[in-house]
């Protein structure tokens, strides 16, 4: 599948409805500089500047949820102490974001503290209670999910280990999405994956997958192995092991296996990275994705994640732009047809972006055109630039023109970041491509004046704008042309 399907599952993210029940916490920074060591021991002294808190565990996998827009409710259990006050704090949001936090007096928030130096954490304490939840907090707890389950689509348990989702409690949530229909993924922490049996997907990491299934996990094959064990044991139908930068393997029953590699450019901080990645894939499985796309999208989320310190989320409209930029490289050296255009223009408009159109015979591109290019982008999502044909830019132009052919100028300009899709037209305005088109934003050098911009009455009769790009002194291609002949003459 193409980044099209991909895109047509981003558009669909604002309906899908996520449950999340497990172990939350509250993930604490102390950020601060290091320039002595104690007297009193070995040991760093760390001058503190700044503390920030973040969700933590099922309360980040919740937030990384709603960070796609999707509509997600979180279950899980707290202290009664200031963490949880804290904690409650941050997950205020929207009517999109809904939580029920039951509270356990008998243990404290769980509270993961990182001290962080130039970049870099050199001390973590964790202020936490491990053990199952007493029988009357457990009935709460899934008392709470039950209700919830018959508003969602689908189901993720975040286990971190400590003590919501013991083994009754992760055996009832489960048998309770598959009798109401609703598949579960599961982010594992336990050494042994056989609570989880019944899950439609298991998400371990690397270091997961090796002790539960005792295999070594450090080729593709060895994955492929560790999974299918898992697989075959009836735990699950489905394993996603998440890699670090060797991306995401896929293995379902009966298939071959899948790998994804890695979209992170750098690696600053993997924290909460697993998060992200099973809130991406549940998100995307409920908006409709097959599994391999949905791995595809949660490891586009999860190279995001890890470019960011702390405990961070991806946001939709940053997939939306690494999509993009995918898209634009994919495409061809020559222009997209206008059926194409008329494609990606359904799928942008059904998420809410915004379209720019400009048009000229880029011959020869230089400063002038990429500053009004980048202004076109500036007042929109998307720009679609119409490009003259080389006859049209005969007819404009003179018989010696175009320098370059309407496929090397349409390559040139598509390989800008600013351009999205490039559109070949005949005629010598691009009245007609306009009309086709209906960009929502208009632009236009500023030697023109909106009355004189062709097509400006189409654009604001449809309630759009016309933007009149500030010129760059000195810049033309007749300009640069003239050049090149003063120095042939020389």
């Amino acid at each position: 599948m193409g980044d099209e399907t991909l895109l047509d599952v981003l558009a669909s993210f604002a309906e899908a409805r996520v449950l999340v029940l497990g172990d939350v916490m509250l993930d604490r920074f102390l950020y601060g500089l290091v320039e002595r060591v104690s007297p009193e021991a070995p040991v760093p002294v760390m001058a503190l500047q700044r503390t920030t808190n973040m969700p933590g565990g099922a309360a980040n996998v919740a937030r990384n949820v709603a960070a796609l827009s999707a509509r997600v409710v979180l279950v899980g259990v707290v202290g009664a102490d200031e963490a949880a006050t804290e904690l409650r704090g941050l997950l205020t949001g929207p009517a999109s974001f809904q939580t029920h936090l039951v509270v356990d007096p008998a243990r404290p928030t769980t509270t993961k503290t990182r001290y962080i130096a130039d970049q870099q954490q050199i001390l973590r304490t964790d202020r936490e209670v491990s053990e199952p939840l007493s029988d009357a907090v457990a009935a709460q707890t899934l008392a709470r999910y039950s209700a919830a389950l018959a508003e969602v689509d689908i189901v993720i348990l975040s286990d971190y280990g400590k003590g919501v989702l013991s083994d009754d409690v992760t055996a009832r949530a489960i048998a309770s999405a598959v009798a109401a229909g609703k598949r579960v993924l599961v982010d594992p922490k336990n050494r042994s994956f056989a609570k989880y049996r019944g899950a439609t997907v298991l998400t371990p990491n690397k270091h997961e997958l090796q002790l539960a299934s005792g295999h070594e996990c450090s080729s593709d094959e060895q994955v492929a192995a560790a999974a299918t064990e898992v697989i075959e044991r009836g735990i699950c139908a489905t394993v996603v092991a998440t890699r670090g930068k060797d991306g995401m393997s896929i293995v379902q029953q009966g298939r071959p296996a899948v790998h994804i590699r890695t979209l992170a450019n750098e690696v600053y901080d993997v924290t909460g990275a697993g998060d992200t990645a099973v809130a991406t894939m549940a998100v995307a499985l409920a908006s409709g994705a097959d599994m391999r796309n949905a791995a595809r999208l949660a490891n586009l989320a999860a190279g995001i994640v890890v470019g960011k310190y702390g405990t961070a989320t991806a946001t939709r409209d940053e997939m939306l732009a690494r999509l993009g930029g995918a898209e634009a490289s994919a495409s061809s050296a020559t222009s997209f047809s206008l059926d194409r255009v008329h494609v990606l223009l359904a799928r942008w408009r059904r998420l809410g972006l915004k379209v720019a159109f400009t048009n000229g015979c880029f011959d020869m591109l230089h400063p002038g055109h990429v500053s009004l290019l980048n202004q076109a982008k500036g007042a929109a999502d998307r720009l679609i630039v119409g490009l003259n044909s080389d006859k049209s830019v005969r007819r404009l132009k003179g018989p010696r023109r175009p320098i370059q052919n309407a496929e090397s100028r349409a390559m040139v300009l598509s390989s800008l970041r600013a351009v999205d899709a490039v559109v070949v037209f005949e005629e010598d305005t691009p009245l007609n491509l306009i009309a086709a088109i209906e960009p929502d934003v208009l632009v236009k050098g500023a030697d023109y004046t909106v009355e004189t911009v062709i097509g400006a009455d189409l654009v604001i009769a449809r309630g759009g704008k016309v933007v009149l790009a500030n010129l760059v002194p000195a810049h033309s291609t007749t300009e640069t042309l003239r050049r090149i002949a003063a120095v042939k003459e020389a």
